[in-house]
C-alpha cells in the first residue's frame, strides 16, 4: 500500500446526527498485481418487491436513529428497550456516571435502571453476569486487527488485578479482549483510563459493529496481499465516531461482523462475516469485491454470499455505510432469531438488497464484481504459531499458543515486558485466542524462547492443542449451558493420551447454541446442551459438529452426533481422530515401535 491520508472527523457532530455528514473519505492506492479489465456499472435491478417493504423503518430524532411507530407491532422485546431510552445517552449524555453513582438494590428495583444494567450497558460494552457473577460485568474492548500495544496490556492488566480471583482476560474470536470482575462503581475511570491508552469499549456488543477482523500479520507478512490495519482502524474509528459514539449505527436490527480480507490464508474467516472484503484488481486500481451475509445464529448458519459488487479502496467506508444503512432501514425487528441481516437478504433477493446498497452510495451505483481476485484458490494455510521471519530482514514473528484464551494479570503484564524487551512493543491477537509476538531481531530470538512464560504460552504446543478453541462457558457467561474451557483441555489431553496425530486438528467449543466458539468451522466442534446419559438422568452434552473448513476450502460443518454426554467425549473423539484425521492409537504405535 503506497499512502493512507485520512481527512477524518476533525471535530465530531454533536451526535452525528445525519447521514450524509459521515460521508467520509479516505484516500488508499495500492499498486495493481495483474492485467486492467473494462469497468462495469450495475444496471438498475429488474428484481423488485412491494415499494412498502423498501420504506425505512427508522428515522432520525434528536440525534438518535428510532423505529417508526407504524413498524412497532411485533418487535422484540430488545427493541421495545432501545425505543423507551436510547443506550447510547448512557455515554454521550454521561448516564454511566449516574448510574456507577447508584448501589444495585437501587438498580434493581425500577425496570428502566435494571434494564440499563442488563441490557442498555451492552452498548458500552459492559456485560452484567447477572446469573453467574452478580454485580459484576464484563468489558469488551475495540482493538481492530487484533493490534495492541504493551501500554495498553498493562492498564488491562491493572483493571483486573484489583478484582483478585473474580478478575481475568479471554482473547475473543474477533481477535479482541474481554476483561472479567467489573464492578459499576468503577466504570467510570475505567473508560477514561481506556481513553488515556487509546482503546475504547464503545459499540462493542448487542446491536453494534463488532471489531473488524484482519490479518493478524498485518505489515509483516512476506506473502500478503495487502496490509489489512489501515482499513480496520478506519473501519473502527469511523462506526465508533472516534470512539465518541456514532448513532448513526446504534441501532440495526441486530450485531453485524466485518473483515478485511489481506492474506491467502484467509486467517479473518469472511465467510461468517457479515460484509468481507476480498482484494481484488479492476481497471488497473487495487479494491474490494464484497460478500455478505454470514453469521451464526442457535436456529441458522449461513455463509457469506458474493454481493456481486466490487468497490475501489477509496469505497471502503462509503460501501460500508450503505451496506450498514440498508440494513438499519429495511431489517426485521420481530423474532431476535430471524434478525441477522442475511434474513433481509433472503427476503428481498440478492439483487434487490444490492439495489438498496448502491442507492445508499455515494454515486448512487456500484460496480459489478471483478474477476481478478487476488486471493489464491490453492493455497496451503500457514501455521503462525512459532518462530517466521517476517517480510523485514533481520526479523522475525513469534506465535504464541494461548491455552483457550485466558490469562491473568500478571500473564498481561509478562506479555508487555516481552513485547518491550524483545519486540516493539506490540501484541497481536487472533481469532484462534493466540498471540503473536512481532519485530523482533533475529539475533534475540533464543533469548525469548528461554523465557519462562513461553513453558506456558508455547510457540510449540502439543498438536492437538495447536486448534483449541473454547468460549467462556458457564463459568462467566449466563447463557452458556456447559462449562467449556476446562473441558476442552482434559478431554483434548485425555484423547491425546490415546491416540496419535501427524497434523492439527481444530477443535472448537462452545457452551450455547449462539456459537460464540465457532463451533461450525472447526474440524470437530461441540456445541453444549443437556442430554440423558445411559440411566435416563439429564446431564451435560453436546452436539458434536464434523467437517469445517477454513481457508482456500472454506465451508461450516455439520452435526455428526447430537446429545453426547460430556463424560462418553473422550472416546469418541478419539474414534473421530482415528477414522477421520488419521489418527493412531497409541497401543498400537508403541507395539509397532517394539
Amino acid at each position: 500500500m503506497a499512502s493512507l491520508s485520512v481527512p477524518f472527523l476533525s471535530q465530531a457532530p454533536a451526535h452525528l446526527s445525519t447521514s450524509t455528514s459521515l460521508r467520509l473519505k479516505t484516500r488508499i492506492s495500492a499498486t495493481p498485481a495483474s492485467t486492467p479489465t473494462p469497468t462495469t456499472v450495475a444496471p438498475p435491478s429488474t428484481a423488485s418487491v412491494d415499494a412498502s417493504r423498501v420504506e425505512p423503518r427508522v428515522e432520525e430524532r434528536d440525534g438518535y436513529w428510532v423505529l417508526k411507530e407504524k413498524f412497532r407491532e411485533g418487535i422484540n422485546p430488545q427493541e421495545k428497550v432501545k425505543i423507551e431510552k436510547d443506550p447510547m445517552k448512557l455515554f454521550i449524555e454521561d448516564g454511566i456516571n449516574e448510574l456507577a453513582g447508584m448501589s444495585f438494590e437501587e438498580i434493581d428495583k425500577p425496570k428502566h435502571t435494571k434494564d440499563d444494567i442488563d441490557v442498555r450497558l451492552k452498548w458500552l460494552g459492559l456485560f452484567h453476569r447477572r446469573k453467574h457473577q452478580y454485580g459484576r460485568f464484563m468489558m469488551r474492548l475495540k482493538l481492530p486487527n487484533g493490534v495492541t500495544s504493551s501500554a495498553q496490556t498493562r492498564y488491562l492488566a491493572s483493571v483486573i488485578r484489583q478484582y483478585g480471583e473474580e478478575g481475568c482476560a479471554d482473547v475473543t474470536t474477533r481477535q479482541n479482549w474481554q476483561i472479567r470482575g467489573v464492578v459499576l462503581p468503577d466504570v467510570p475511570e475505567i473508560l477514561k483510563g481506556l481513553s488515556e491508552v487509546g482503546l475504547t469499549s464503545l459499540q462493542s456488543g448487542m446491536d453494534n459493529v463488532r471489531n473488524p477482523v484482519g490479518n493478524p500479520i498485518a505489515g509483516i507478512d512476506p506473502h500478503e496481499i495487502v496490509d489489512t490495519r489501515p482499513y480496520t482502524n478506519l473501519l473502527s474509528q469511523f462506526i465508533t465516531a472516534n470512539s465518541r459514539g456514532n448513532t448513526a449505527f446504534t441501532n440495526l436490527p441486530r450485531k453485524w461482523n466485518v473483515c478485511v480480507i489481506g492474506s491467502h490464508d484467509l486467517y479473518e474467516h469472511p465467510h461468517i462475516n457479515d460484509l468481507a472484503y476480498m482484494p481484488a484488481t479492476k481497471n488497473g486500481r487495487f479494491g474490494f469485491n464484497l460478500l455478505v451475509g454470514g453469521f451464526f445464529s442457535p436456529k441458522r448458519c449461513a455463509e457469506a454470499i458474493p454481493l456481486d459488487a466490487w468497490v475501489p479502496a477509496d469505497d471502503v467506508l462509503p460501501v460500508c455505510q450503505a451496506v450498514l444503512e440498508a440494513y438499519r432501514d429495511l431489517g426485521y425487528r420481530g423474532n431476535r432469531q430471524k434478525t441477522r441481516m442475511m434474513w433481509l437478504i433472503d427476503e428481498l433477493g440478492i439483487e434487490v438488497f444490492r439495489a438498496e446498497v448502491a442507492k445508499r452510495m455515494p454515486q448512487q451505483e456500484l460496480e459489478r464484481a471483478s474477476s481478478e481476485d487476488l486471493v489464491q484458490k490453492q493455497w496451503e494455510r500457514r501455521e503462525y504459531l512459532g518462530v517466521h521471519p517476517q517480510k523485514q530482514e533481520g526479523f522475525s514473528f513469534v506465535g504464541l499458543h494461548i491455552p483457550v484464551g485466558r490469562v491473568q494479570a500478571d500473564d498481561m503484564d509478562e506479555l508487555a515486558r516481552l513485547a518491550d524487551e524483545y519486540g516493539s512493543g506490540e501484541l497481536r491477537l487472533t481469532v484462534e485466542q493466540n498471540i503473536i509476538i512481532p519485530n523482533v531481531e533475529n539475533s534475540r530470538l533464543e533469548a525469548l524462547l528461554k523465557e519462562p512464560l513461553l513453558d506456558r504460552f508455547s510457540p510449540d504446543p502439543p498438536i492437538l492443542m495447536k486448534g483449541l478453541v473454547a468460549c467462556t462457558g458457564n463459568q462467566f457467561c449466563g447463557q452458556a449451558i456447559i462449562e467449556t474451557k476446562a473441558r476442552a483441555m482434559k478431554v483434548t489431553e485425555e484423547v491425546g493420551r490415546l491416540v496419535s496425530v501427524s497434523q492439527p486438528v481444530r477443535m472448537h467449543w462452545t457452551g450455547c447454541p449462539n456459537s460464540c466458539g465457532q463451533v461450525q468451522v472447526a474440524d470437530i466442534g461441540f456445541m453444549g446442551c443437556m442430554t440423558r446419559d445411559e440411566n435416563g438422568k439429564m446431564c451435560e452434552g453436546a452436539d458434536v459438529f464434523l467437517g469445517g473448513k477454513i481457508g482456500s476450502d472454506s465451508h461450516l460443518g455439520d452435526i455428526y452426533r447430537k446429545g453426547v454426554p460430556c463424560k462418553n467425549l473422550v472416546p469418541l473423539v478419539a474414534e473421530i481422530l482415528v477414522n477421520n484425521f488419521g489418527g493412531v492409537w497409541r497401543e498400537r504405535e508403541e507395539e509397532a515401535d517394539d
